[in-house]
């Protein structure tokens, strides 16, 4: 639910809380659907550590009213045909590779989302409530909750947006097989010794943004982004205190007649220590394209999953519909 979803957020490096108005801003900021004119699909693809980990991703929204829409969206993580070698040894001791088995491992989650127009012009909110799913093959699985609120303002071409994650503090609750875990606890003396803990939580995060759209000679436009990411404890983060952490983003779009798009970011900027103990500060560079035309958009990104290695990049791709083509 952190790597973020639409080929053309991605390519900016995720700066688009302030400014996200479409079917995926159920994702960045549910307010940002109070801008859709009409119902739109978005779908997205991404592989990840080499293809080993599939990353997708669907969504639809609507508008209710001239002043309230909502949508609905589903993202799965997940990484399928790993071995199951936990019963590769027979009772007599010997290696039986008949015994290997195959599993997946998956998370799910699935976001409903509403927005709505507040009485003052310019101000609109949003709400998350969001379901969490995770699988892993038969060992273990768990259920989650959590709820997120999004504001966004507008004054003068600038825009402003407020995004708080996980407002409540998400909840999973796991149910583990202890049959299938005793029968692997303590083959290695001192590895899995007691049962992982049932409840794991995800703490608030907060993300605040600012961003203006320049246009030059009727044709051309400049969308310029930033983003303040915020985590309410100490981090790597390069701005870090024991209150809050701030990872800050900037994000550029260039347009050609609402047709051609140019992206480009620059975010995840976190202090790294080396093996001589000295710090350097680490980024995570983006770019992307994007193309428009007749209600079709189709964006591509190319992303760092994070740690700037160029064998870990990830090509990914998005598709948006503006379904009132077809009708």
């Amino acid at each position: 639910m952190n790597i973020g979803v639409d080929a053309a957020a991605l390519g900016m490096s995720n700066a688009v809380t302030a400014n996200s108005n479409d079917v995926n801003s159920g994702y960045w900021n549910p307010a940002g659907l109070i801008h859709l004119e009409d119902n739109q699909l978005s779908l997205m693809h991404a592989s990840y550590f080499a293809n080993i980990a599939q990353y997708d991703y669907a969504a639809f929204a609507m508008p209710i009213d001239d002043r309230s829409a909502w949508g609905f969206s589903l993202i799965r993580f997940g990484v399928d045909d790993i071995l199951d070698t936990t019963q590769l040894i027979d009772s007599e001791g010997n290696i039986d590779y008949n015994r290997i088995n195959l599993f997946s491992t998956a998370d799910y989650g699935a976001t409903f989302s509403y927005a709505r127009s507040l009485q003052v012009p310019g101000w609109q909110y949003g709400v998350n409530a969001k379901i969490i799913r995770r699988i892993i093959g038969k060992f273990a699985n768990s259920w989650g909750f959590g709820i997120d609120v999004g504001i966004q303002f507008e004054r003068n071409d600038w825009k402003f947006g407020l995004m708080v994650r996980d407002i409540t503090t998400t909840y999973n609750v796991w149910n583990i097989d202890e049959e299938k875990f005793q029968s692997i606890a303590d083959a290695i003396p001192g590895e899995n010794q007691e049962l992982p803990e049932s409840t794991e939580i995800t703490l608030p995060k907060a993300q605040f943004g600012i961003s203006r759209k320049f246009e030059f000679n009727y044709d051309y436009t400049l969308l310029s982004s930033l983003n303040l990411n915020m985590q309410f404890a100490k981090t790597n983060d390069i701005i870090s205190t024991d209150g809050v952490s701030i990872d800050p983003a900037f994000g550029f779009e260039f347009g050609y007649t609402d047709l051609v798009f140019l992206r480009a970011g620059v975010g995840n900027f976190q202090n790294i220590q080396q093996i001589d103990n000295s710090e350097k500060v680490g980024f995570q560079p983006n770019i992307g394209l994007g193309f428009k035309y007749k209600g079709i958009q189709i964006d591509y990104a190319l992303t760092d999953i994070g740690d700037q290695s160029a064998a870990l990049y990830s090509n990914v791709f998005s598709v948006k519909v503006d379904l009132g083509i077809f009708r």
